[in-house]
C-alpha cells in the first residue's frame, strides 16, 4: 500500500488541463434564471426529479444539467433527494401503473406551493407508450402539471428554458 502511495506522489498529476467551454446562450440563459430565482425565491430553488417509467434518455439530459459544462447549481437550481425539500417535481417518462402510487405519494409529500414539470414527450402525452394496461400515459393523467418541456429527449438548454418559463409565470 505504501509503495502505491509513493508511486502516486512521485508521478504527480498526469491529466491534461481542462478547457472551460464557452457557450454564450447558456451563460445568458443562466444569468436570466439566476436573476429570477434571486428575485422570487431568495437565492435558490430545489428540484426533485422523478422517473415515472421512462427509457432513461430524459434522465441522461437532466443529469447533464449537473455536469461541469452546464453546472446548473451556479444559477441557484439544486436537485434534492427528498420531495419534502423540493419546490419543483420534474417528472420524466409515461407514468407506469407500478409508479402511479409512488408518484402520487411523492406529489403529496412535496410541500405547498409546488410546481410539477413534465419533461419529455412521454411525460407530456404518453409518447409512443400512450395509455394502456401497463401505462397511465401522460403525467397530467395522474397529477396536475404546471409546465411541459417538449422533446425526445429535451436538451439541457431546453430544460433550462422550460424552467425559466415556469419561474417567470
Amino acid at each position: 500500500m505504501l509503495r502505491l502511495f509513493k508511486k502516486i506522489l512521485k508521478t504527480g498529476v498526469v491529466t491534461e488541463k481542462c478547457k472551460v467551454p464557452k457557450d454564450d446562450e447558456l451563460e445568458k440563459l443562466g444569468i436570466q434564471i439566476k436573476r429570477c430565482i434571486d428575485k422570487k425565491f431568495s437565492g435558490s430553488i430545489a428540484i426533485r426529479q422523478v422517473d415515472a417509467g421512462s427509457c432513461n434518455a430524459c434522465e441522461l439530459e437532466v443529469h447533464a444539467l449537473n455536469n461541469p459544462y452546464y453546472d446548473i447549481e451556479r444559477f441557484g437550481i439544486h436537485f434534492v433527494a427528498s420531495p419534502r425539500h423540493a419546490d419543483v417535481l420534474l417528472v420524466t417518462g409515461p407514468v407506469s401503473r407500478h409508479m402511479q402510487t409512488a408518484l402520487l405519494r411523492t406529489y403529496e409529500a412535496t410541500p405547498d406551493p409546488k410546481w410539477v414539470v413534465a419533461a419529455g414527450d412521454c411525460a407530456a402525452c404518453g409518447g409512443e407508450f400512450g395509455t394502456s394496461y401497463a401505462s397511465c400515459g401522460a403525467v397530467s393523467n395522474v397529477i396536475p402539471v404546471d409546465a411541459v418541456i417538449a422533446g425526445c429527449p429535451p436538451t439541457p438548454l431546453a430544460l433550462m428554458k422550460g424552467l425559466l418559463g415556469l419561474i417567470n409565470r
